[in-house]
Formats: structure tokens, sequence, C-alpha cells
């Protein structure tokens, strides 16, 4: 713990700095296309720093995942794993999306507005599409396990993980070689994550410094109701979801909470969840979950359990509904529901893609898309919410599933490295 407490404290320094520094850029520099070109440079750090994150983050995954497997001691093991990780992942979305539905109806957030409506064929300029199962499915099983990682499908390399663990189990002995080999690799990987993460306050504070010189503090002002509804819904799930934890795990489930915030700080500061995926990681095996459990469960919950994001889902479809005075009846708020608990699924790993899956809601409905334009100016605050909840989820998954498969040890007894000896 002593080596986090400073890299939380500067991580927390460099986003103060950075909300200074671009509340100054912004101030000093009015005119939009200048600022728009200082913030481009500024977020060149921030850029690099995930572009870091995404060269490693795909071997990362298939290397602890293809070990963990392969200590599995059987094929029914993995599957009972992965249908109660399956069971977590659905109840805590089907809370997530209630949620949001439910504090949206009650705030009335896109009422009374006060500013002008986007026209209604006003374009977003994102590129929807319908939802088929058939695309989703077919998406999920890659063409190249290469191209997939080249790509950093996430759902695509654990599905090549887990036949490649599991073909690697079944050597026995045989394979032992190739298995050391890979877990050396998910040792580099580490060691990398460590270099890498040593420049975390350089992107925190380059993220909030190019956020704040574009938009300003005054459009967190324009859209302050909305805005503070949506954390407030956060901080209920946060509630929620450390709640259910505590009744699985007891009050060690505050410890957990003290051990991710490093990667939930990493996360709502970049925007980017995949930024706090190898923290969560050690974070997850200093808490005594074995590394079987958490390589498995972790990247499987980065696609199925966007909990943060599919808030955000409900909360702005609904905001922009009642801000063109559209009545949805319950009903067709809960056809709606169950509609983003298929779609949000794919959208792991996509650009803006919570954006993308509110727009197709949104055109499925009949409510006008450009409402999506109320929100692009604060969606760089609001994702920074739901990257750091989706988190959270994440972790708080992880350790339950740990615990339900008797794979939680004692914090003294775990290191970063318990997967070798799982079996």
């Amino acid at each position: 713990m002593q080596k986090k407490r400073p890299l939380t404290l500067y991580i927390l320094i460099a986003m103060l700095l950075g909300i200074a520094v671009g509340y100054a850029c912004h101030t000093v520099f009015p005119d939009k296309k200048l600022t728009a070109d200082i913030s481009a440079h500024i977020s060149l750090v921030t850029d690099i720093f995930l572009r870091l994150i995404k060269m490693i983050i795909a071997l990362l995954v298939f290397s602890t995942l293809t070990v963990g497997i392969a200590n599995l001691s059987d094929g029914k093991a993995a599957g009972r794993i992965g249908a109660k990780a399956f069971a977590w992942f659905i109840v805590a979305s089907l809370v997530s999306l209630a949620l949001g539905m439910l504090l949206s109806n009650l705030m009335q957030l896109g009422t009374n507005l006060g500013l002008p409506l986007p026209a209604i064929d006003a374009s977003t300029g994102l590129k929807t599409s319908a939802f088929t199962l058939k695309d989703f499915i077919t998406h999920v099983v890659p063409k190249s396990p290469i191209e997939a990682m080249a790509n950093n499908e996430i759902l695509q390399v654990l599905v090549f993980s887990i036949f490649f663990g599991s073909a690697l189990g079944a050597l026995g002995e045989s394979g032992k070689r190739l298995l050391d080999v890979v877990d050396e690799l998910a040792q580099v990987m580490l060691r990398i994550t460590g270099a890498i993460m040593g420049m975390a306050p350089l992107a925190v504070f380059a993220a909030m410094a190019s956020v704040v010189t574009t938009n300003g503090l005054g459009i967190l002002a324009t859209f302050a109701k909305f805005m503070g509804g949506f954390y407030l819904g956060l901080f209920c799930l946060w509630a929620l979801l450390i709640g259910a934890g505590f009744v699985v795990l007891g009050p060690r489930v505050l410890r957990l909470v003290g051990l991710i915030r490093e990667p939930f700080l990493l996360a709502f500061s970049t925007a980017s969840s995949e930024a706090a995926y190898p923290k969560l990681l050690i974070a997850l095996d200093k808490f005594g979950v074995q590394r079987r459990i958490s390589s498995f469960v972790l990247p499987m919950g980065y696609s199925f359990n966007l909990d943060g994001s599919m808030m955000y889902c409900t909360f702005a479809v609904l905001f922009i509904a009642q801000a063109y005075g559209i009545d949805l009846s319950l009903g067709t708020q809960i056809t709606m529901l169950l509609l983003l608990m298929l779609t949000s699924k794919g959208m792991a790993g996509v650009p803006r893609a919570s954006l993308v899956v509110i727009a197709a809601t949104l055109t499925q409905f009949h409510i006008p898309e450009a409402g999506l334009l109320l929100l692009m100016g604060v969606d760089q605050f609001l994702d920074m919410g739901r990257s750091a909840t989706n988190a959270v989820g994440n972790a708080i998954a992880t350790a339950v599933v740990a615990k339900w498969e008797g794979a939680l040890g004692a914090e003294d007894q775990a290191d970063e490295h318990s997967y070798i000896r799982a079996a």
C-alpha cells in the first residue's frame, strides 16, 4: 500500500492542476479554434498513455486468462465460473438500468430545460445500425486471434483464450513447457504495466486540462441539473454494488474499495475503463482473488458488465424524451430497458459506444436523435463517471465470484502470481 498511496495522491494533484491549467487556457484564449488546437496538443500525452494501455491489454488478457484456464481442474469448472459471473452481470445490468429509469422519472431532468432544442432533423454524425443477434454472435467469434488482438477486441481475445487455455490444460505435462512460456509472458506484461503506470499522473493532468480548455467550466453550470442527477444516480449505484458485495464478502468489501481507489481515479480522470484494467488485476491479487478467477471474470466483465454505461443509457434516453415533451408509458420504458440490456453488450471497446447505443435506441422509439447534441458537450465529463463505475462494478463482481468459488484467500497470503499455484 505504501506504493499506491503516493501515486493516488499524485493523480489527485494532477487532476486539480489539469483543471486549473485548462481553465486558464480557456479564459486567456477565447477563440474556439485556438483552444481546440491547444487542447489537441495537450491531449497528446493522454493519447500516448491510452495507446500504451491498448498496446498491452490484449496480450495481458490472453496470457493471464490462458494460464488461468489451463490451471482449472476441468472444463466444467470454467463453465461453472462463467455461469456464476453471467448471473451476477445480468442482475447488475438490470439493476443499473432500472435505477436509471426510476431516478430519471423522479427527477424529470429534461423538463423545463431552458435551452434551445436542436432541430429534429439535425444530424449527430453518429453511425448507427439496427441491432441483430446474428451480428452480435458472429462478432464474438474471432476470424483470427491476431486480428482480434490487433483491434483490441477483448471479447474475441477472451473466446480464443478460453479455447487455447482449455487445449493447453488438456495436454497435461506435455503442455507444461508452453504453459510456462505463456506464464512468463504474463509476468512481462505486468512488468510493462508497472512502467506505463508511472506516467499516469501526467496522462491525468493532460486529460483534464484538454477537456477544460475546450469546454471551459461554464458548460458544467449549464448542464448542472442533468450532471448532478446523473452523478447522484452513480452514487446510488455504487452504494448498491458495495451493499451487494457486503452481503457476500462481509465487511471485507470495504478493504476492496480501498484497494481499487487508484484504478478508480485512473478510469475517472482518463474516461477510460481500459486504463484501469491492469491495476484492477493487481488490486484483486492483493485482495486475495486467485488469478484463475480474476483473469477469467474481469475480461468478461469488460464486455458484459458495464454498469455505469448502462445507467447512462437510460438517463440519456429519458432526458431527451423529456426535453422534447415525449411521454413514454411504463410499458414502453420497460421495453426500452430490455432493448438496452441487449444492445449494450456489444459496446465494449467501441469509441463513444454509449452514444451510438443511445442513438439507435432513440430511433427505435421515435425520439429525435438530434437530442444527443444536447449532451455531446458534456459527454466527456459524464464518461468519466461511467468509466469509473464500470471499474467498480467489475472489481466487486470478480471478488464475489471468487468467494462463491472458494478462491478468495486471505490478503496476507495473496501475491501477484497466485494463479500459478491455483488448480
